[in-house]
């Protein structure tokens, strides 16, 4: 804490009147500005940088969003009795944001938890206008919702490729926080291809440091270009207000959506037939298939699109209509949401070996699914006929797992009673003695083929 001497006591100190004087001249010299500073300030005289060129063109097409919900309370609060001894409506409001994406159309996104259950929604734009909105359709799985307003002169934002913007750009959050109007804010990229935030849904999140808070759902992240990079949907806080943690849809995911909702209402989803998992680098050590990433084929449905593709246990799938493919869900996401009545070129790698396998999409439903497996420990050695819990018994016909613990890792990885082992990390086994040899050489990856009511099926264990 700096404090001040009276006059009094500086008087009586020589010394601290000299110390004084000096930092007063040091001082003087210090806010004399030398030529480059004199430079500088002229430079700094002109304008400053501002987003707000880019938000007079951007801010009117993000609108706020209104709506009524009404629920039903319990027989419970029925106590006077409403209307022909019904219980009473309870009505609700809520509020979020939109996004008009084209103008013309009057067509607006959303979120879906938004809008959902709404019996009424009504949309305000920046000039004051508000007009009722029609529901489109909505998709939860992806929590995109798509509006219609029958208004003139909308202005619309133009999607952003996901090749035009990496971790560390800057971007505009725009939305309606807590419902008290139109808000900016600004951040960065923070990461992309963000997942498991609700592994039922399909989720390829862009992350970012913008603020967003309640009433910002469904508003827009732009770029600097005024381009919408994604749809703000979640935060991840503790407190439920912004921790510096948003997630926004990406744009790519938000137009294939938006496609289905206005041909069909709804996204009728495809499926191929396929249990899948991530392929690590730890898991091509054991496996040597040719790449460490992709999705990696676990098991194939009897009959199922991808049997009658030709698809088999252990394909690795590194690309789909040739864009990569690092991880299941980069795999689940683009079947699923490819809609249905399609065919889709897989790229895979059998055997150390690419190739292509076209795959037709004749249904609804999401057969995809990721199987990590277990990841307990419980010894590598064949003691006992007994491997992870599973007791294994050697036949005529080979290794066979008699009976298993359903608490083991052996268990959780998929292994079940009366399958018949035939491979162990691609090598072929026949008897407990193949299996024993293996296991002594003390791989990091056992992954098992085993062969279940005429399927096979790949198992890996911890």
């Amino acid at each position: 804490m700096v404090k001040v001497k009276s006059v009094a006591s500086i008087r009586q100190s020589g010394v601290a009147t000299l110390v004084l004087f000096a930092l007063l001249v040091v001082g003087l010299g210090v806010t004399t500005p030398s030529r480059a500073e004199l430079d500088l300030q002229g430079r700094v005289a002109g304008p400053m940088p501002s987003l707000a060129p880019m938000l007079e063109q951007v801010t009117p097409a993000v609108v706020n969003i209104a709506v009524v919900k009404s629920q039903r309370l319990p027989e419970s609060f029925n106590f006077f009795g409403g209307p022909s001894g019904e219980p009473p409506v309870r009505r609700s409001r809520g509020a979020g944001s939109g996004v008009v994406v084209d103008a013309e159309q009057g067509h607006i996104i959303t979120n879906h938890h938004v809008v959902t259950g709404a019996d009424t929604i009504s949309v305000a734009l920046q000039d004051g206008r508000v007009f009722e909105a029609e529901l489109i359709g909505s998709d939860e799985r992806t929590d995109i919702a798509l509006l219609q307003v029958d208004a003139d002169d909308l202005q619309a934002l133009s999607f952003v490729s996901a090749d035009d913007y990496r971790v560390g750009d800057y971007v505009v959050a725009i939305g309606n926080p807590f419902g008290i109007g139109q808000t900016v804010t600004s951040g960065i990229i923070s990461a992309l291809g963000r997942a498991g935030i609700n592994n039922e849904n399909y989720e390829d999140f862009i992350q970012t440091d913008a603020a967003i808070n309640v009433g910002n759902s469904g508003g827009a992240l732009v770029d600097l270009n005024g381009r919408l990079v994604g749809i703000n949907t979640a935060i991840i806080s503790g407190s439920g207000t912004n921790s510096g943690v948003g997630f926004a849809v990406p744009a790519n995911m938000v137009s294939t959506v938006m496609g289905h909702l206005i041909r069909d209402g709804e996204v009728r989803r495809g499926q191929i037939g396929v249990i899948i998992r991530d392929h690590t680098p730890v898991l091509e050590e054991g496996l040597g298939l040719g790449a460490e990433q992709g999705a990696l084929i676990m098991q194939i449905a009897p009959d199922s699109p991808a049997a009658r593709a030709g698809l088999q246990v252990s394909d690795l799938v590194v690309a789909i209509e040739g864009q990569p493919v690092a991880s299941s869900r980069d795999l689940r996401n683009a079947v699923g949401l490819a809609g249905v009545g399609r065919e889709l070129t897989l790229s895979v790698i059998r055997d150390g070996r690419a190739r292509d396998v076209v795959v037709a999409i004749p249904g609804d439903g999401s057969a995809i699914a990721d199987n990590s497996g277990g990841d307990a420990d419980q010894g590598r050695d064949l003691n006992d006929n007994r491997f992870f819990g599973a007791l294994l018994d050697e036949t005529s016909d080979g290794v066979r797992v008699a009976n298993i613990d359903q608490r083991s890792p052996a268990f959780a990885a998929g292994l079940r009673p009366g399958d018949m082992i035939t491979s162990f990390n691609r090598q072929p086994v026949d008897t407990l003695s193949d299996i024993n040899e293996l296991i002594n050489a003390e791989p990091r990856v056992m992954a098992l083929t085993v062969e279940r009511d005429g399927q096979q099926i790949l198992v890996i264990m911890p």
